[in-house]
């Protein structure tokens, strides 16, 4: 306890100075922003912040990040009361009854209790990365070349299994990704590999440009195709906080979200959007008395909101000690930990103690900043929804093209951007998840290079995978989840479930 307390004394330490206040301040203020905006969400906005971030110290850049994902599941709740219109995918669950108390004339009590079951999931998320990541780290000092290749076979493969649609369009795009990986100079033998004599692809295909493609315009394209039909109920909010009696209601609600949303967001491929749908659908099982789920009970907001805010941080448990992404957003502040220089993985806790602690404190402070912030600023991202989106997306694709453009001062990177934002358009018409291309592009040189380490440790003697302890368990682990998922039962189930999120 007492070593602990001195880590989140160390972290305290670092997210308290002036400067990553500041980075946190303006991450959950623009998490807020891109919720309330549909269309937009924090996996594009990240990827379009990627050019930013190179120019920030490291523990900065990080905070400001990862204050955009939690704040972005705050502000979705907003439009989900208010529009019927979720701005972040999480909160697609909140407008069930959330839209229908806005219509009761009862806005004010469903924000409210939005605000303060997400700042509660928020503190009692973070007290659980605090207490459990550390075990976790301490496994690492036995990682060698053979073990962390293996956790990355593991990585791939839960994320194949879990994401949405055809588990066969997942395994392709995650080949696909580890093949676009590959481009680029051998680092052994250091010749060009499938670089088609084209000298800019000699380096390989800058993450920045795959990630802005495919998550950032290709995204944003594909939201011009939705209609712009927007109903506020603006005049009825009234007094924001919930009454006694709602908040006594309420309780158990955000207690059994907290709980549901903390442990789904460790799994790979859970977060946010899993757990406010497991929440929704336990809350309409359990609550008592049961009401009228789904025609304006507070419940229905309570549970998913704190369940979505919980599962967004403990996220962050499964990358920062075991550098495996659990979901887009994580893949790509993987990516950002890269750009800066620093290797995921169970060795960022011990070799940088304050980057780590740093970021989990930086979470509290957020959370008590987007309490303080969303209340009163309700109306004005009330005025934000009424700017249209045709004349947010062409600023949206300038700020694209211009971050891309800043990364090595070619014009070659916004032509590959231009490629994959096709490309992911294209995949979001074939419902083929763009996700699992990004974590098998961003693991598959590391899966490479470890490959190749324990081969040369071996003189060559694949049985190394399996006759070392740890290395033999994370690959029964994904054959498992693999074999599970193909068991028609367990298929079919999981297509239900896709169905109804």
């Amino acid at each position: 306890m007492e070593a602990l307390l001195a880590n989140l004394g160390i972290g305290f330490g670092v997210a308290l100075t002036p400067l990553n206040l500041l980075y946190c301040f303006g991450g959950v203020m623009l998490g807020t922003l891109i919720g309330v905006l549909p269309g937009i969400g924090p996996v594009a906005t990240i990827a379009m912040l990627l050019p930013v971030t190179f120019t920030l110290p490291p523990i900065s850049a990080l905070i400001m990040l990862a204050g955009i994902y939690y704040g972005a599941q705050y502000g979705g709740s907003t439009t989900a009361i208010l529009v019927n219109l979720p701005g972040e995918s999480a909160s697609v669950v909140t407008a069930l009854d959330g839209y229908k108390m806005a219509r009761q004339g009862r806005a004010g009590p469903a924000l409210g209790i939005a605000a303060i079951g997400s700042f509660f999931a928020g503190c009692v998320a973070t007290i659980v990365i605090a207490l459990f990541a550390p075990p976790l780290a301490e496994v690492a000092l036995k990682f060698g070349p053979t073990e962390y290749f293996s956790l990355m076979v593991l990585g791939l493969v839960a994320a194949t299994v879990l994401a949405h649609g055809s588990l066969i369009k997942a395994i392709a795009m995650v080949i696909l990704g580890l093949l676009l990986g590959l481009i680029g100079t051998d680092v052994n033998s250091g010749v060009a590999r499938y670089s088609f004599g084209i000298a800019e692809l000699s380096d390989g295909i800058g993450f920045v440009t795959v990630a802005m493609g495919m998550f950032g315009i290709a995204e944003i394209v594909a939201n011009l195709d939705q209609k712009e039909a927007r109903a506020i109920f603006t005049s009825k909010i009234g007094r924001l906080l919930p009454s006694g009696q709602d908040l006594v209601h309420c309780i158990p609600s955000v207690l059994r979200g907290t709980t549901l949303g903390s442990a789904l967001g460790i799994l790979p491929g859970g977060g946010a959007l899993l757990s406010s749908f497991a929440a929704y659908t336990l809350e309409k099982k359990t609550a008592r008395p049961p009401r009228n789920f789904g025609n304006g009970d507070i419940r229905g907001v309570a549970a998913p909101e704190s369940a979505n805010n919980a599962g967004a941080q403990t996220s962050f448990i499964p990358l920062l000690t075991l550098g495996i992404p659990s979901n887009p957003v994580m893949a790509l502040m993987i990516g950002a930990m890269m750009i800066q220089g620093i290797a995921p993985g169970p060795q960022v806790m011990t070799e940088r103690p304050q980057l780590f602690w740093g970021m989990i404190a930086s979470m509290w402070v957020g959370n008590l900043m987007l309490v303080v912030l969303n209340l009163p600023l309700i109306g004005m991202w009330i005025k934000l929804l009424t700017v249209p989106y045709r004349i947010l997306y062409p600023a949206i694709l300038l700020f694209c093209c211009v971050g891309v453009y800043s990364v090595n001062n070619t014009s070659f990177d916004i032509y590959m951007m231009s490629i994959f934002a096709v490309f992911g358009y294209v995949c979001v018409k074939l419902e083929c998840e763009p996700a699992p291309l990004i974590l098998g592009f961003i693991l598959g040189p590391m899966m490479e290079e470890n490959l190749r380490r324990a081969m040369l440790l071996s003189r060559g003697d694949p049985s190394v995978f399996v006759t070392k302890p740890i290395s033999a368990g994370l690959l029964g682990v994904a054959l498992v989840l693999l074999l599970i998922v193909l068991a028609p039962a367990v298929k079919k189930k999981r297509e239900e479930a896709f169905l109804e999120a």
